[in-house]
């Protein structure tokens, strides 16, 4: 594990995006050029010897993250989109929110069961999402082999809500209870 100071780069914005939240912008990670590096390299760092054939990553910070995570693993990356977003047959899964519903696709020949996926995203807060992409993965034949996240809300209990799915490894950089 990296010794680098993440979460001095993880930013407080109280009062969004509505009274009573405080959000948590990891945007300095990504404009700083040495927390960047370091955040990509832990988490490709820690699954390097798990023989990971593609990483995939939700829409849209998901992208951000997983794509030079896959570059660095020396593997492809697959985009978890929002519907409408992808031009071929697509796999479908939707999954809840703490206001609602929303749904994650990907591409049907994306994925083989010949893969070992990572899937990685910004943040895990109730795990919906994360879990979401996890049964993409599988309808694809594919296997999960591992989650990371720069950021989890602990207080949201998201571990919880994968391990009822997956025993999978959870690989988190910052961790805020």
């Amino acid at each position: 594990m990296s010794d680098f100071d993440f979460e001095s780069r993880i930013v407080d914005i109280p009062d969004y995006p509505e009274p009573g939240v405080v959000f948590k912008d990891i945007t300095p990670l990504f404009d700083d050029a040495d927390a960047l590096r370091a955040v990509i390299d832990a988490i490709a760092d820690n699954f390097a010897d798990k023989g990971i054939t593609k990483v995939v990553g939700a829409e849209a910070r998901g992208f951000m993250v997983g794509v030079p995570v896959a570059y660095r693993l020396g593997c492809g990356f697959v985009p978890a989109r929002k519907p409408g977003k992808l031009p071929r047959e697509t796999f479908s899964q939707s999954y809840s929110l703490e206001y609602g519903t929303d749904e994650l696709q990907i591409h049907q020949d994306a994925l083989t069961p010949d893969d070992r996926v990572l899937i990685v995203d910004d943040l895990v807060a109730t795990g919906g999402t994360a879990v979401a992409t996890g049964k993409l993965v599988e309808q694809s034949g594919a296997s999960v082999a591992g989650f990371a996240f720069i950021l989890e809300l602990c207080f949201l209990h998201p571990r919880d809500v994968i391990a009822e799915a997956y025993d999978q490894e959870v690989f988190t950089l910052v961790k805020v209870d």
